[in-house]
């Protein structure tokens, strides 16, 4: 998982205390008799807590991913949750205290040598170092909270990915349950109460992924606020195609009319091919649809592989139509 690399981020108090400490035991047992060892002694000491500072926060900086090369969907999930821009100014302040604190270390070594009583200078680098982390105290805050928050964005896999869609009640779990053989794990996902539903399956030694969204793509557009809006579009930036299951018997709670308006915002709402799929096939109440490509029951199996044929073709058309023919990509 993308975030998972990111440790927990110290507060100024907690990288201050750390670093001093671990100065005062890099003396602890040395015996200190004369003016040159008095010069190692405090060297050392301020040394030991400018590289435990500066390599902290290099860390930290270094543990965060480099969001030029995010995937997309991670990318704007991560902005709605926590805004890019404001990670990456947080991230620069960190790195600018890196290399600062590395910087005084460096200016107070030679001032600590040319000083008749190394302490002053030691203790006055001590007060520069402590300073310059505390001015930083509100960034480390925000990138642990941001941290707290995008390690819970769930596993979405950059594989061909089928998102499935529709009104609640009408067999999406059942769908993915059948068509990948196994109970799909939940993941946590922002703005939905029951998390994101995630499936795999192999076809001719390719992996593909099933992903069914509950509280995002099962109501109309217009319930929703525009944070809801953009961790809809974020789904539209994985390598998809939408399969939009109706219920044509009704007997989930919601008209025939109402199921058809849904599907006409998702289409208008996503850059990705979508097929319509009617299941329930074996209620005596199914009603065949014009608008309908798949009729299937997730009960019986009825038109399942038919499905899942076209499903991984219509991935393939889509794959042949983004990927530029080689003389494009000469000429750009």
């Amino acid at each position: 998982m993308i975030f998972e690399k990111i440790h927990t981020v110290p507060t100024s108090d907690e990288l201050t205390n750390k670093a001093f400490k671990r100065a005062s035991r890099a003396m602890s047992g040395k015996t200190i008799d004369g003016r040159e060892s008095r010069l190692k002694a405090n060297e050392s000491m301020m040394l030991t807590a400018a590289n435990i500072f500066s390599d902290n926060l290099a860390n930290i900086v270094r543990r965060f991913p480099s969001f030029e090369h995010l995937p997309r969907f991670y990318y704007e999930l991560t902005d709605i949750l926590v805004g890019v821009e404001k990670l990456k100014m947080a991230l620069a302040s960190v790195d600018w205290a890196s290399g600062k604190i590395h910087e005084v270390s460096r200016v107070y070594v030679g001032k600590i040598r040319d000083a008749e009583s190394p302490e002053t200078p030691r203790k006055e680098a001590f007060g520069r170092m402590a300073s310059i982390i505390k001015s930083i105290n509100k960034d480390l805050l925000f990138l642990n909270e941001a941290r707290n928050i995008l390690r819970k964005l769930p596993e979405v896999l950059e594989e061909p990915t089928v998102v499935v869609a529709g009104y609640p009640n009408v067999g999406k779990s059942s769908f993915v349950t059948r068509i990948t053989g196994a109970t799909p794990e939940i993941a946590p996902y922002p703005f939905t109460t029951k998390g994101v539903t995630i499936g795999h399956f192999t076809r001719n030694m390719v992996r593909y992924q099933v992903m069914d969204t509950p509280g995002l793509l099962d109501r109309p557009m217009s319930e929703r606020n525009d944070i809801e809006l953009q961790a809809i579009t974020a789904i539209s930036y994985l390598d998809a195609v939408v399969m939009f299951l109706m219920d044509p018997s009704e007997s989930c709670g919601y008209e025939i009319k109402d199921q058809m308006r849904l599907l006409k915002e998702i289409r208008e709402n996503f850059n990705l091919p979508v097929l319509v799929v009617a299941n329930k096939a074996d209620r005596p109440e199914f009603q065949k649809l014009d608008e309908v490509q798949f009729n299937i029951s997730t009960i019986t199996g009825e038109g399942i592989e038919e499905v899942m044929e076209r499903l991984l073709e219509m991935i393939e058309e889509k794959r042949l139509i983004s990927t530029p023919e080689p003389d494009e990509e000469a000429e750009a």
